[in-house]
């Protein structure tokens, strides 16, 4: 713009400024002419002036335009990135909601537990089975507490063990849902005897209620018991019948965990009817053993009455004979024999009497 108008200027000085000669041309010619000029340039210039200045402003407005779109896009794109960013961490927390509820729905409904009474000696350990429904909770975790571990105390995994006599609630509670809980009922009692003899009663062992073995006492079947038997069975199998050892000796372990299998199933009290107490129990002596079926009915089958008829002809009685249950300390069962030998056995079938009663003992627990 500065350059044309400098321009303009010096061609308007260079015609004011040139001498119009004589004769040449009328004077009103030669002004007409001259401003014609005049006019023909300045147009020109003007023109020129006019082009440029509409060149810049179309430059300007296009510059203008494309300054304004270049920016109407950039809000525009920083408009879709803020929507696409809040539209992504809407879903974020759609999705993050949708697993929690899924979660929440998954938690643990219900705890059962193989067993909800536990018999402990002081040292002893027991961990009772847990299940924890649905079975497709995803958290199974499990928190175990004692609420007297003077008593017995249990870890992380449910194992419990018994520190003192006495008694305790151990609770296991989901940690996924910790208003869903179990509880077992643990007691302990003194440590058994470890050491020392059997009892003997006019030269046969006795275990009951009132007499209980070592905890070490574990002697296995005894040999003479066993050869006794086997000559039984195979005086029933030459008349057609068969017999056989359904359950024999069984060591102070073994009767703890089938008493207390009892115990959870009847209870405690029921359980002392039909079964014996660890270290109470005669199949720890290796002189006894349980015939074919243990159930009543067995006493109603040609063995069990071929069975009740002669076995004192081989060294056994039948030890828990029907209706002394106040004496034996344990209900009726045609199916468990006892040896004592050929000569005692026979003594104590013709008496009448029961194993306690001929020797003149009871058969009572302490508690």
């Amino acid at each position: 713009m500065k350059k044309t108008a400098a321009a303009l200027l010096l061609c308007l000085g260079l015609t004011a400024c040139s001498p119009i000669e004589d004769g040449a041309v009328p004077a009103g010619g030669d002004i007409e002419t001259g401003s014609s000029s005049v006019s023909d340039t300045t147009a020109s210039v003007t023109e020129n002036m006019t082009e440029s200045e509409t060149t810049e402003s179309i430059t300007e407005t296009t510059t203008e335009n494309i300054i304004a779109e270049t920016s109407a896009e950039s809000v525009t794109t920083a408009e879709e990135v803020t929507a696409q960013t809040e539209t992504s961490t809407e879903s974020v927390i759609s999705e993050t909601s949708a697993e929690t509820v899924i979660d929440t729905e998954n938690r643990p409904e219900s705890i059962t537990l193989s067993t909800y009474e536990i018999q402990l000696t002081v040292g002893g350990k027991k961990m009772p089975i847990v299940t924890m429904l649905p079975a497709d909770c995803p958290d199974k975790s499990e928190i175990w507490e004692s609420d007297d571990t003077k008593v017995a105390k249990v870890d992380g995994y449910g194992n419990i063990t018994g520190i003192s006599e006495g008694s305790c609630t151990v609770t296991v509670t989901a940690a996924a849902n910790k208003s869903v809980s179990a509880s077992v009922k643990v007691t302990v009692t003194a440590p058994p005897q470890t050491h020392g003899e059997p009892t003997y009663i006019d030269g046969i062992l006795i275990a009951n209620k009132t007499y209980a073995l070592p905890a070490d006492y574990a002697p296995g079947v005894q040999p003479e018991a066993e050869a006794a038997f086997k000559e039984m069975q195979s005086a029933a199998w030459s008349e057609g019948l068969n017999i056989w050892i359904a359950s024999g000796y069984r060591s102070y372990e073994y009767q703890s965990g089938l008493y207390e299998r009892y115990v959870n199933r009847s209870g405690k009290a029921e359980a002392d009817r039909y079964s014996a107490r660890p270290g109470h129990s005669e199949h720890q002596t290796g002189l006894a053993f349980d015939l074919n079926s243990i159930d009543d009915s067995f006493a109603d089958t040609a063995e069990g009455k071929w069975v009740a008829e002669h076995c004192h002809e081989y060294g056994f009685i039948i030890r828990y004979p029907k209706g002394a249950e106040d004496i034996t300390g344990y209900i009726y069962e045609p199916w468990h024999i006892r040896y004592l030998g050929k000569e005692t056995a026979e003594k104590v079938h013709n008496s009448g009497l029961t194993l306690e009663e001929y020797l003149g003992i009871t058969s009572v627990y302490a508690e």
